[in-house]
């Protein structure tokens, strides 16, 4: 008697582990939302300071600094100004909902400031063909004989902190979606957050740019 009862108590015990195994977590991914938040983020946090006008001799007018002028709030200034009441945003403003959740997390505007600092170099390796755009948003030599030891470790650099971009954007979708931050919540977004970034880069690269496919094929833009 013991004997079955024990069988039937482990027999509902796997069952138990296996229904929970075969448990999934469903997030919902907009991607056309995203991609819209990787480019704003990258328009404000990447883009190079504009050259002041040449003086025309008259004294310009007296001018406070702004209290922040920091790439977040240069980001807050392109959203609209209903953009900052949380939980009262639109559908349609999905995509600055995330960029204003990744601009908050201080080690991405600290990649972003890197990046910033080493695009002249990097745009310059990729006008040479030497580098080229993968599909999961990162950063590969194309060129390995014309590749340095500096820029290889320019790139591995450049790695680092699109990879901390890229997790920001999984962490906000995750947040957005009020899901908590699990190792498989996480694993399900992130290959889509990387896709979807790399989506952005090869629609941003200039002409004779290297770019991976989603196929893997390597192609010249």
């Amino acid at each position: 008697m013991k004997r079955t009862i024990m069988k039937a108590l482990i027999a509902g015990l796997c069952g138990m582990l296996a229904a929970c195994a075969i448990i999934t977590v469903n997030v919902y991914f907009p991607e056309k939302a995203v991609k819209e938040a990787y480019k704003s983020l990258d328009d404000m946090l990447l883009q190079q300071g504009e050259e002041k006008p040449a003086f025309d001799g008259q004294k310009p007018a007296e001018q406070k600094p702004a209290p922040d002028a920091g790439p977040q709030s240069r980001l807050f200034e392109r959203l609209p100004s209903f953009a900052l009441v949380g939980e009262a945003f639109a559908a349609e403003n999905y995509a600055d909902q995330l960029a204003i959740e990744i601009s908050s997390m201080p080690e991405v505007l600290t990649a972003y400031d890197e990046m910033k600092a080493r695009l002249p170099q990097l745009d310059a390796l990729r006008d040479r063909g030497v580098v080229g755009e993968t599909n999961q948003g990162l950063v590969s030599v194309h060129d390995k004989g014309k590749a340095t030891p500096q820029d290889e470790a320019l790139v591995k650099a450049e790695n680092g902190n699109r990879k901390i971009v890229i997790t920001a954007m999984a962490k906000a979708i995750l947040k957005l979606n009020k899901q908590p931050e699990s190792k498989a919540a996480i694993g399900q977004v992130l290959p889509k957050a990387a896709a979807t970034y790399a989506d952005a880069k090869r629609e941003a690269a200039k002409p004779g740019w290297w770019m991976q496919l989603a196929n893997g094929r390597w192609v010249q833009k």
